[in-house]
């Protein structure tokens, strides 16, 4: 009984990824994922809005393009000296990166993390699952505009693309590589990567050319010109709503989001790249939390429990205390890393856990002022939001998706997955 529960839990934890408030100051998004977001599903009205395979077609992209002229709102893409772009070596990252047989088992990518149309994050898991059904503790982070990430993982543990790749094919809950070597030789034994290398890097595959065409790859999936951008870098009066303008002055004034999602005067990567202790991570490790939960049981029914017997049917979440793992400096502890805004609409569930299932939860966690703990960063405070003000830092939230999102999807779809028979 109790692993027919927990299942059940399992089950229904991403069942509303996306529930937006109905209202006439919520503008809903336009979302792109071709699984089923399960909004409604308790109602007898449920129908769901799942694509067929067959109707995802792919269309290769320029992505080359999206490298040399970056989308407006975004600055140049920043390129290592010791890692050139070439159209050749972002073919090849691609080709990676959707390949399943880079995994111990053959049936895991880097792009079943990082879905395509799920903003390249996992909208379905609140944390990652590797091959296996191996779960981990954290949120696929997306990588829509990662080429200007200055850290990396949500403890910022990386600060190079070509180094970070290795974390998830070694990692024996994500890609379950036991080495490096056994990735190499089984790249070299695959004959439809015979000579990819040598002509992309004049040499054959090893750690470094690996993790130099995957990062290239990454480095093109820029998107931005988002009614934002029209609106306040090409100065478009009409491109954003009424409703979002007040959003965006409330980001920047009362709310005080800028702080730490900063804009430039000619470009915008909403971060500030650094780590912050919010405390949420506090509020996990000492399992604060209401005194009743929630449980959808079957379509339609509910339950609500005590969260201590909500905790006898649910998998008990690892420790995660944030940058303190990596430095283990105490006034580190549940610090992570500031995300990027852009398409934060396509990207939930949200925080380094998922624990957020939309982006309202998020605002009103931080309307709250965070959780208090002792080394709470000072920018976190309660912020006094009404309603309606809450409605326009939402519809401002949800202004600031690329209008290329369907080009970067399409391509995805385009590229291929790798021959899991040889």
């Amino acid at each position: 009984m109790k692993k027919y529960c927990r299942l059940l839990f399992l089950l229904t934890a991403s069942f509303s990824c996306f529930s937006y408030a109905e209202n006439s100051y919520v503008e809903t998004p336009t979302l792109h994922g071709a699984g089923d977001n399960k909004a409604g599903y308790e109602t007898k009205a449920y129908t769901t809005n799942s694509k067929a395979l067959t109707t995802r077609i792919g269309k290769e992209a320029d992505l080359m393009a999206l490298v040399e002229h970056p989308p407006l709102g975004l600055p140049t893409v920043p390129i290592p000296a010791n890692n050139p772009i070439t159209v050749e070596k972002i073919a090849l990252g691609r080709k990676l990166f959707y390949d399943r047989r880079l995994s111990l088992n053959n049936t895991f990518s880097c792009a079943m993390c990082h879905v395509p149309e799920q903003g390249f994050s996992h909208n379905e898991l609140a944390t990652a699952v590797g091959i296996e059904g191996r779960s981990g503790r954290r949120n696929s982070p997306t990588l829509f505009n990662i080429a200007y990430a200055n850290i990396l993982f949500h403890d910022g543990r990386e600060d190079t693309l070509e180094q970070q790749i290795w974390g998830p094919l070694l990692a024996h809950n994500e890609m379950g590589n036991p080495s490096p070597g056994f990735v190499m030789r089984k790249i070299r034994a695959l004959d439809d990567y015979n000579g990819l290398f040598e002509n992309v890097f004049n040499k054959p595959v090893s750690m470094r050319t690996l993790g130099m065409a995957l990062a290239t790859y990454q480095r093109s999936l820029n998107s931005a010109n988002s009614p934002f951008d029209q609106w306040y870098y090409s100065k478009q009066k009409g491109a954003m709503s009424l409703s979002a303008i007040k959003g965006f002055q409330l980001f920047r004034g009362k709310a005080n989001c800028i702080a730490c999602h900063s804009i430039g005067k000619n470009s915008a990567l909403f971060t500030d790249h650094q780590l912050h202790n919010t405390g949420h991570g506090f509020s996990v490790s000492f399992n604060i939390r209401p005194k009743k939960q929630r449980l959808l049981v079957a379509p339609g029914h509910y339950i609500d429990i005590d969260s201590d017997l909500f905790d006898s049917v649910s998998e008990k979440k690892p420790n995660d205390v944030g940058l303190y793992e990596i430095t283990q400096d105490p006034a580190d502890r549940w610090k992570y890393k500031t995300p990027t805004l852009r398409n934060i609409a396509l990207t939930a569930p949200y925080m380094h856990d998922g624990a957020f299932k939309t982006l309202e939860e998020v605002i009103q966690f931080y309307n709250n002022g965070g959780i208090p703990n002792d080394g709470l960063d000072p920018l976190i405070k309660p912020l006094g939001l009404t309603t309606i003000e809450t409605n326009h830092l939402l519809n401002f939230l949800n202004s600031l998706t690329g209008s290329n999102v369907d080009e970067l999807i399409a391509d995805g779809f385009a590229a291929p997955v790798g021959d899991t028979l040889n």
